[in-house]
């Protein structure tokens, strides 16, 4: 891929970030990035207006649908707008902007389709902040997923994602959950498609000013996790036929 004429879009989920919405963008590195998206998911705070303030394009859901529907959202219109290439930036400051770069390069170079951050690759996570719960659940999910799915990541459930336009035009995307457990849907798909996948360690970011997940919403995530793995396991098995995990061509 030429990086003189490829076209980078971020895109940015969003749900009442609005206080530090400003910071997350200030911190991106523009030389790199050609547009912005944010896609608001009905937030009821003034997210929307602080976006638009910053010369931010701006896609308000009229309901709150998900974190998965943003993304497909975003993805869509960033496919829409010409983009070569994708990256989803959190909108509440959690990943470090600064970094953007290196989820660039590697498709950028032809070594990676998707590219996704690790928190644990780094060392360090549970002297960043990271709940230990969240710790041990993630390290025990990504070694089944690992298991299933024939892969080698350190962390399945990392939100900072670089994605090549090819991918994101090959996997059915709108078709993934509405919620969380989209990022490990579209994984699964690079995985089955044989995509090359590339991973970024990075420090862990658990400050008050960024979004967390409650530990009720943790568990039900990681029931959606191991429930995809055995719709998965039994499609792979000829038992229960699922399309969603037919291979393309």
């Amino acid at each position: 891929m030429d990086s003189e004429k490829s076209k980078v879009i971020v895109v940015m989920p969003a749900y009442n970030t609005a206080s530090i919405l400003k910071k997350t963008f200030d911190a991106i590195p523009r030389e790199l990035v050609d547009e912005i998206i944010l896609v608001d998911d009905c937030s009821t705070d003034n997210t929307k207006a602080v976006a638009e303030g910053l010369g931010i394009h701006v896609i308000r859901h009229n309901i709150n649908k998900g974190y998965g529907a943003t993304q497909k959202t975003g993805y869509a219109e960033a496919l829409r707008r010409g983009a070569d290439m994708v990256v989803m930036l959190h909108s509440d400051n959690q990943y470090d902007p600064t970094i953007l770069g290196k989820f660039i390069e590697p498709i950028l170079q032809g070594k990676a389709d998707v590219v996704t951050g690790s928190r644990i690759a780094y060392g360090g996570a549970l002297k960043g902040g990271m709940p230990i719960w969240k710790y041990t659940s993630n390290i025990f999910l990504t070694r089944v997923e690992n298991l299933v799915l024939g892969t080698h990541l350190t962390d399945f459930h990392n939100g900072y994602r670089a994605y090549s336009a090819e991918f994101l035009k090959t996997v059915p995307f709108n078709r993934f959950s509405d919620k969380f457990d989209f990022d490990t849907d579209i994984i699964i798909q690079a995985a089955l498609r044989k995509y090359k996948i590339a991973e970024v360690p990075h420090k862990t970011r658990y400050l008050d000013e960024n979004s967390q997940m409650s530990f009720i919403r943790g568990i039900i995530y990681g029931l959606s996790i191991l429930k995809t793995l055995v719709l998965y396991i039994l499609h792979q098995s000829k038992i229960l036929k699922n399309d969603l995990f037919e291979r393309a061509g």
